[in-house]
């Protein structure tokens, strides 16, 4: 691991952005911000694009090979960050979170089952990936109390003795910004052992986690978690490498081991070489993470005060990790879809609530991994648009 201090890590200049070709800075008009797409506004770090730069001048752009050195990485970097054991022998890859999630749904589920979700919840959780599998959704909501969330354990048994097969978890939670505590997940747990219910928990945002709501891996919790548990993440979110197209499955257990072993050899392959390196590299580099994430914490904090400010009839809670913001903006009259409403008005393009369930129709969520002038001109934007 690095423990170097590194230097500061913050957004690029507009300029500069406006020259990126992925979706987040392609998919708008040019006077648009685009602040929806969650990929980070940072330089990536320095020993990522090394290796990447190293590859491409060495041609080494053939197919996806070992993937022990990731692994080994990877388990490094759990035991470093969460005191978590990984055994790189139960350790797969796959293209991204969203195939990871859907590939190892196949081998426990079939069409008409159903899966469980937590609204609001990332869309392509409650979505696509059911809709590829033609499943049906479970959906048990949040608790809401105020804008703090919780999971609703009777809800959660109930949908279990319904005869639920695989439980969608995003821990830690987007879009609420919410990282569950050891012993929620310890509870849910114990229900899927007793109900034979797989959990397949999506964690790829663990290591965006602020140090006040340290976050727990499913498959850490417990024997039962180990048991009943697959874990799916990647270096994407934290390290800003999803266009690079590699993620990873992990279990604990000879039952779930079975399980992704039984996936086709397809899934590995459809893995980018690229990107398999530059997560194995970016598990290493914990000082540019670091950096990031303080930009990150007083990004969010400088949303509160801003809000505060300039819009205080809005609701918004710290997140507890990630750059996405939450919001709530049900006191403005925004129409039936505030996000629409805002980009036509304010020239800001944010996520639209209502993408996450059902009863999040005034919600937006917007992404802070930016410069805090950029984040300024989003808030600014956003109060235009009232």
């Amino acid at each position: 691991m690095r423990q170097s201090q590194h230097p500061p890590v913050d957004g690029q200049s507009l300029a500069q952005l406006r020259s990126r070709t992925s979706e987040k800075w392609t998919g708008f008009a040019p006077d648009v911000l685009p602040m929806p797409v969650a990929e980070m506004d940072f330089e990536i770090a320095k020993p990522i694009r090394d290796v990447l730069s190293e590859m491409i001048s060495s041609s080494d752009t053939g197919y996806m090979g070992s993937s022990l050195l990731l692994a080994n990485n990877f388990a490094a970097y759990a035991k470093s960050a969460w005191n978590w054991e990984v055994d790189p022998q139960q350790f797969y890859i796959c293209t991204d979170v969203g195939v990871g999630m859907v590939e190892i749904s196949r081998q426990i589920v079939q069409p008409g089952d159903a899966i469980m979700i937590h609204s609001p919840v990332y869309f392509n959780m409650r979505t696509s990936w059911i809709n590829e599998l033609k499943c049906q959704q479970y959906d048990v909501p949040l608790k809401k109390d105020g804008l703090h969330y919780t999971l609703d354990l009777e809800g959660i048994e109930a949908g279990y003795k319904a005869g639920v097969k695989l439980h969608y978890l995003c821990n830690p939670h987007n879009p609420t910004g919410t990282v569950f505590t050891r012993d929620e997940l310890g509870k849910i747990a114990d229900l899927a052992k007793e109900y034979g219910v797989i959990v397949a928990s999506d964690e790829i945002h663990a290591p965006l986690s602020f140090k006040e709501h340290p976050f727990t891996p499913f498959l850490d919790v417990s024997e039962a978690a180990r048991e009943v548990g697959v874990c799916v993440t990647s270096a994407s979110k934290s390290w800003n490498l999803a266009g690079l197209k590699c993620a990873q499955i992990i279990t604990a257990h000879p039952k779930t081991k079975a399980l992704a072993d039984a996936m086709p050899p397809s899934v590995k392959f459809r893995a980018s070489l690229l990107g398999a390196r530059a997560s194995a590299v970016a598990y290493e580099c914990t000082d540019w993470l670091e950096a990031a994430m303080q930009t990150l914490d007083r990004n969010r904090k400088a949303i509160a005060i801003q809000l505060a400010a300039k819009l205080p009839d809005a609701g918004y809670r710290i997140p507890d990790c990630s750059y996405l913001a939450w919001i709530d903006l049900g006191a403005y009259e925004l129409g039936e879809d505030p996000a629409l409403t805002i980009l036509e008005r304010g020239k800001l393009a944010v996520s639209p609530g209502i993408a996450f369930g059902p009863f999040a129709e005034h919600f937006i969520r917007l992404n802070f991994a930016t410069s805090l002038e950029i984040l300024t001109e989003g808030i600014d934007r956003l109060v235009a648009s009232l």
